[in-house]
């Protein structure tokens, strides 16, 4: 899991790996998945960025599996005392 996770991790580490590991099981190409953590003024952004054809399934319907994934996340940020925002990228 940590090929697919940037230096950075230290940013949210339980956050990250809850949202890699969330991922990595939805998708078709769980290696092709990436997480980047980016701090913007205090808030940490979580990047994610997925093979071409995997984009539309992380999204969902009306982007429901993309909003869920974020609570679940904003949750497990908690625990890191960090707020984040998470960005789905296709590569």
């Amino acid at each position: 899991m940590s090929d697919s996770v940037n230096a950075n991790t230290v940013l949210a580490p339980i956050a990250t790996s809850v949202l890699t590991h969330i991922v990595r099981s939805i998708v078709d190409t769980p290696d092709a998945v990436k997480v980047e953590s980016l701090d913007d003024e205090g808030k940490i952004i979580l990047e994610v960025r997925v093979a071409d054809g995997d984009l539309g399934r992380v999204i969902g319907r009306r982007g429901r599996t993309a909003q869920s994934i974020r609570a679940v996340v904003r949750a497990a940020a908690s625990r890191d005392n960090a707020e984040v925002d998470v960005d789905f990228l296709d590569d």
